[in-house]
């Protein structure tokens, strides 16, 4: 629970306009249901003994039934009224919940984006919002509106059968509730939980085997992974019977809660009539009312039995909302100081760095003018890729000094380093769009010639040539593409940054030595003053070089 209530006032802020409109017209609905049930239930009762007693045709029935008809057409029409507000605040707060949640983890430092996962992060992400669309639905509304109905119902009641029998209303009714609640609560804790997993897992699985039915077909695990699915689901439909049980179980609590505060009603208010000291309708009319109090507690029992899916998706969230800046603070938040005139554009300094006990390297030093190719050289796994990591500023080094344009490049915040620095990486990142919105995520104000011209520079021109060309649509992550094309596409984009020192790691693969060499002349052509780091794979790539950098 506990991280469930900071959780709650954060949407409650956010939208307390919506939730109030969809807990006043709950209120309304509410009301206007337990006055529906005990006007009729009293109209029924009264006809009836006004028809034993022989005085049937002096009974007036038509104010009675004209009270029912307009408190059931008007019970219709709120209810409606009250399903659009109390659905169009849910759906309200969960688009600020994901808003809210995007912004956070964009503001978390690239080093810590790099170590997540894109597709499971989202997906638990997406599962842990859609887990909390009870919150403002089944609790936070329906609370709400218990809280006022009941206040309003015990006022009522006062005045109408005495305070000795609504006291007994309010205490047996309250008493019996809170024990089904108590119950619902401990009770569907582990199940809500285990279905929330259950899901999570289904969906995730349910992907891996969409997504990767061919090569699952070659490799001859199709079946183990159906397996894996629809062992998720019995264990999702497993754990929902079980809720489903424990809801069965919270209404017969809430049920004989409402029936012993019913009876009540009829022995003190029934004896407080028989001495006259109330009116012998009001005992009807507080029965019948008495019994539409379950309509009450049933939504908020609901809504307990999902509790403990709820709290483990606000634990996982919450740290995220709550946190104004990143658990990483940023470094440099002040802007640098001007470059140093004449400093070279990259200067590693004595920079050493180990993975656990196995040194890299140590002692670097070396420098890359503006204009200047430098290009790393070692054996595989050797280090140049942490090298152009450590150059980004994506990993801290162990020891040394990597300075960008004569300053410290941890000295420069974020946003201002990367909009110095341009990193094709080995796994470059496309999504679902055209050719052109691809590249203008590189450079939104890009015109159409921009981006013709550096397709051109990267050898993409003939392949978008029997196509639609900018328009050329590619499915989810760039696909449409061959693994050569969507590197080259990735360069153009990151070309059209202009950055002035440029990381580059395996940026010919894939690509024949003739095309290797064009893109590479392209390069440099495009940014003829970029200092370029890049770490040589092939031939080409070093004869493309200025100076070779030997890593040991």
């Amino acid at each position: 629970m506990r991280p469930l209530l900071p959780l709650a006032l954060h949407l409650w802020r956010r939208r307390i306009g919506s939730l109030a409109l969809g807990i006043l017209l709950s209120v309304l609905v509410l009301g206007a249901g337990i006055a529906l049930l005990g006007l009729s239930g009293w109209f029924i009762t009264a006809a009836g003994a006004a028809g034993l007693a022989g005085a049937g045709l002096i009974f007036d029935v038509f104010r009675p039934s004209a009270g029912v008809r307009f408190l059931a057409l008007g019970r219709a029409a709120t209810r409606y009224g009250e399903r659009l507000a109390t659905h169009d605040a849910t759906l309200k707060v969960l688009a600020d919940l994901r808003v809210d949640l995007l912004h956070a983890m964009l503001r978390r430092p690239v080093r810590q984006l790099m170590a997540l996962r894109g597709s499971e992060q989202l997906q638990q992400v997406t599962a842990d919002v859609d887990a909390l669309d009870g919150l403002a639905l089944r609790l936070l509304m329906p609370f709400g509106a218990a809280i006022a109905v009941l206040s309003l119902s015990g006022v009522m009641m006062w005045f109408m059968v005495g305070s000795a029998t609504t006291t007994w209303i309010l205490t047996s009714f309250l008493v019996g509730t809170l024990l089904s609640f108590l119950v619902t609560a401990r009770r569907a804790r582990r199940p809500s939980r285990l279905a929330h997993r259950a899901m999570w897992a289904l969906r995730m699985r349910l992907i891996d085997l969409l997504r990767g039915q061919i090569d699952l077909v070659l490799s001859g695990r199709l079946e183990e992974t159906r397996g894996k699915v629809l062992a998720a689901g019995a264990r999702l439909q497993a754990a929902q019977a079980l809720l489903d049980k424990i809801d069965r179980w919270a209404a017969f609590l809430i049920g004989t809660a409402t029936t012993l505060a019913a009876t009540g009603v009829l022995v003190l208010a029934g004896r407080a009539a028989l001495e006259g000291e109330i009116a012998p309708q009001f005992v009807a009319l507080g029965l019948f009312a008495t019994l539409a109090l379950t309509e009450l507690a049933i939504p908020l029992a609901r809504g307990l039995s999902e509790l403990g899916k709820m709290t483990d998706a606000a634990g996982r969230l919450q740290p995220m909302l709550a946190a104004d800046q990143p658990e990483e603070p940023q470094q440099g938040h002040a802007r640098p100081q001007v470059a140093e005139a004449g400093a070279p554009a990259l200067r590693f300094r004595s920079v050493t760095q180990q993975i656990g006990d196995r040194l890299l390297f140590g002692n670097l030093s070396f420098d890359v003018a503006s204009g200047e190719t430098v290009a790393l050289i070692a054996a595989s796994g050797a280090g140049k890729s942490t090298l152009l990591d450590l150059a980004a500023g994506l990993i801290p080094c162990r020891s040394g000094d990597i300075l960008l344009h004569g300053i410290a490049s941890d000295k420069w915040p974020e946003t201002e380093r990367f909009s110095q620095i341009g990193y094709l990486t080995q796994r470059t990142s496309l999504f679902a769009g055209s050719i052109a919105d691809n590249l203008r995520i590189g450079c939104p104000d890009a015109t159409t010639d921009d981006l013709l011209r550096v397709i051109e520079t990267v050898g993409l021109g003939n392949v978008l040539c029997g196509r639609a060309g900018l328009s050329t649509r590619l499915a989810e992550a760039g696909r449409g593409l061959s693994g050569g094309e969507s590197r080259r596409l990735a360069l153009a984009r990151l070309l059209l940054r202009k950055p002035g020192v440029l990381l580059l790691d395996e940026v010919t693969e894939g690509l024949d030595e003739p095309m290797a060499q064009h893109v590479l002349a392209g390069i440099r052509t495009t940014l003829p003053q970029a200092a370029i780091l890049l770490a040589a794979h092939r031939p080409a790539e070093i004869e493309f070089a200025d100076r070779i950098v030997q890593l040991v």
